[in-house]
């Protein structure tokens, strides 16, 4: 292997020291050979006549029969960047780079061509080579993992999206991450392959494991949650939905805790996935304003982002989406403890389309970024959400003189808002359009501040009213009043409210209100001392009082009076409703009761059952009586009777029995859909061939907690109620 070889070829003279190392060298360089577009030196196989020639003499001949017909003048001075004893040069002299020439060690390979193999080249493959007479053995094919990651992204940034490039991908890590480097603008495709073509379904393309996969509003959409969220998957998913134009939506909720996503992950999506529209990072601590920035500066079409407990996002990464994503309509920014006041400016001011904004508990963040928000998008925002903010009445006076588009608006758990505040945002008179208004846990909202809102507010058709314990009868009363255009009203754990205030409420709600849900009011008291003459509400068609404990007989006796055209009525967790208030609410009622939700009213009977089938089961199409535990099979045989065209049926942890089943089944047009048995533990399997004959039309079963009914009984109605999804 020291000797020196002499080999003769017309005028090419091959002087070659330690001919086994440098046949690795003629391989190494060969490997770049295909690159240059000057094709490979093996495809013109040369066959040399006398066997004895050495495997050198024969590779070396070859590399010269293709550096002489090609005049090769340089070996890829772009891709490959060597450096010290292993300088490649081209053209002119090399003696200046490398050592004192010997022309020993030059191989003349024509009038242009110059190349210089230093004596003690350090070997590029590792792959261990024999020789044995003729034969030429590699132990170890050389593997393409010996180039350089510039050379790939060369050579990957020439393949088509698709099949190949997620092949590729699936490769290693190494190659995954460096195809989901390459920008989409950077990818050079030709004529040819840029022309559409119909993607083989046929072709699992790389996007992700486990990641759930839609197409929501035309949009392709990945969702990545919890330990499935890590940047080798997102890389996956920007490489996979290359060929199909990239990704459009991106939620991820939660990381991986030992290889989470990172601003690596997110770089990937930005420079795959252009035409990103809807980004959503909750819970993830390592997004910094890096990978912020590299999704705004690459995803300039993205229209919402929601940034959920991102503590490494600041106002550096907001600015950069303000400066680079002019689209921008919805923003959400909740817990990000390093995003202040400048931050929202920049999107205030950068963000002319901003319609949607909300911004909850981000401690930096005061009056004067939330003021200079409001004010700058003041023509386009139309929804504003603020909540466990540090604001003040600056803030609210802003929202009131500014909000001139704003149709829904939420406050809530702003502790720092007086009384004030709240007149002066409803004496402004700038919002004219909001439709919807949302207060929760704000104690600056009084009867005055209430009452305000209602005059400055003339097209409220919502309002919901959250914990806002200064709120009394009187201020409820008068923004009925005001509120003349007002269709829905809530009120939940307002304690101030009374009996009083509910029907002051009712009777001067105009004629529009429809809809009105009591929940968890503890100063409702079913008492009749200082009533008044009432006027009826005939338009209200939907009626919720949810876990009243104060809210009995006599009270709902009284509401009943004033809503005849009732239609849905929930009464769930009502414990002192009993048959002598119920019954007049029935009888009262003109158009018919189409859903009833009863649940737990332990104190109702099968008196009302029968009442209500008698006079609405003509309308009845849905009916819950879950917990109540005296309604026996005499209900279920009027309603088998009465009820065509009820759908829903709930009598769960009831006192029926196999007969009230069998009574159901009996009926001659009943359609019912769901049923719910959940509980009742005197049903047993003799109730099978009655439930087999319900599931012509059930689409829902629950027999769960049905201790008597065996598991060979639910075997059987799974077998014969295939149309059916039994619960047991």
């Amino acid at each position: 292997g020291s000797s020196i070889i002499t080999s003769n070829t017309n005028t090419n003279t091959i002087l070659l020291h330690h001919h086994h190392h440098h046949t690795r060298s003629l391989l190494h360089l060969s490997l770049f050979l295909p690159f240059l577009g000057l094709g490979f030196y093996l495809s013109h196989a040369f066959k040399p006549s006398n066997l004895t020639t050495t495997t050198t003499t024969h590779l070396l001949h070859r590399l010269l029969r293709f550096c002489s017909r090609k005049r090769v003048y340089y070996i890829m001075p772009a891709l490959v960047d060597y450096c010290g004893d292993d300088d490649l040069c081209s053209g002119g002299s090399l003696y200046a780079n490398s050592y004192p020439m010997d022309s020993s060690l030059l191989l003349s390979l024509g009038p242009h061509v110059d190349l210089y193999c230093p004596p003690r080249k350090r070997s590029r493959i590792t792959a261990p080579f024999v020789f044995r007479n003729d034969i030429f053995e590699c132990k170890q094919k050389p593997s393409i993992n010996v180039l350089p990651d510039e050379c790939l992204f060369e050579i990957f940034r020439r393949m088509p999206d698709g099949q190949d490039k997620s092949a590729c991908a699936c490769v290693s890590k190494r190659w995954l991450l460096l195809l989901s480097s390459i920008r989409q603008d950077e990818c050079v495709v030709s004529e040819k392959e840029g022309l559409p073509q119909k993607i083989d379904n046929k072709i699992e393309m790389i996007s992700g494991d486990n990641s759930q996969e839609s197409e929501n509003d035309g949009y392709l959409t990945r969702s990545l949650e919890g330990k499935k969220a890590t940047d080798i998957r997102l890389a996956a998913i920007a490489v996979g939905t290359g060929g199909r134009g990239g990704l459009g939506k991106l939620l991820i909720r939660g990381s991986n805790p030992t290889r989470g996503v990172t601003d690596l992950g997110l770089s990937a999506i930005a420079r795959r996935c252009p035409s990103l529209k809807i980004l959503s990072v909750w819970n993830v601590s390592s997004f910094s304003d890096e990978g912020l920035a590299e999704i705004a500066s690459s995803c300039h079409m993205l229209e919402k982002l929601d940034l959920v407990n991102c503590p490494s996002i600041s106002n550096k990464g907001l600015i950069s989406i303000a400066e680079n994503c002019p689209n921008l309509t919805s923003l959400t920014i909740e817990s990000c403890s390093n995003i202040g006041n400048e931050g929202l400016q920049a999107i205030g001011s950068r963000c002319p389309k901003l319609q949607y904004f909300a911004i909850k508990d981000c401690l930096l963040v005061g009056d004067q970024g939330v003021a200079s928000l409001v004010s700058s998008a003041s023509k386009s925002l139309m929804k504003i959400k603020i909540q466990a903010m540090n604001i003040t009445d600056v803030s609210l006076a802003v929202i009131g003189h500014y909000g001139q588009a704003v149709t829904d608006l939420v406050l809530a758990g702003l502790q720092n808002v007086s009384e004030r505040g709240f007149w002066v945002m409803g004496n402004t008179n700038g919002l004219q359009k909001v439709k919807s208004l949302t207060i929760t846990s704000c104690r600056g909202v009084t009867d005055l501040g209430l009452e305000a809102v209602a005059k400055g507010c003339l097209n409220l058709k919502q309002l919901c009213l959250r914990r806002c314990s200064f709120v009394s009868d009187n201020g409820l009363v008068a923004f009925a009043k005001s509120a003349t255009s007002l269709e829905s009203l809530q009120l939940e754990e307002c304690n101030r409210i009374s009996l009083s205030g509910i029907l002051g409420c009712l009777t001067n709600s105009g004629s529009k209100l429809k809809v009105f849900s009591i929940v968890k009011c503890m100063g409702i008291k079913d008492s009749v001392s200082g009533l008044f003459s009432v006027t009826p509400c005939k338009s209200l068609r939907s009626l919720s009082v949810r876990n009243c404990p104060g809210f009995g007989t006599t009270s709902l006796a009284m509401v009943g009076k004033l809503c005849p055209e009732l239609q849905n009525l929930d009464l769930s967790g009502q414990s002192g409703v009993s048959d002598v208030g119920f019954l007049p609410l029935l009888e009262n009622s003109v158009v018919g009761l189409v859903k009833v939700n009863l649940s737990d009213c332990v104190n109702l009977t099968d008196s009302v059952v029968s009442a209500m089938a008698r006079l609405h089961g003509a309308t009845l199409e849905s009916l819950n009586l879950d917990g109540c535990k005296n309604i026996t099979d005499a209900s279920l045989v009027v309603i088998a009777q009465n009820c065509l065209f009820l759908r829903d049926l709930d009598v769960s942890k009831s006192a029926i029995t196999d007969f009230g089943v069998a009574a159901l089944s009996c009926a001659k047009q009943l359609n019912l859909q769901i049923l719910s048995l959940s509980g009742c533990t005197r049903i047993s399997g003799k109730s099978s061939p009655y439930l087999e004959k319900l599931g012509q039309t059930l689409l829902g079963l629950s027999i769960q907690h049905c201790n008597l009914i065996s598991s060979s009984t639910v075997e059987f109605l799974v077998g014969h109620l295939w149309r059916c999804d039994i619960l047991a």
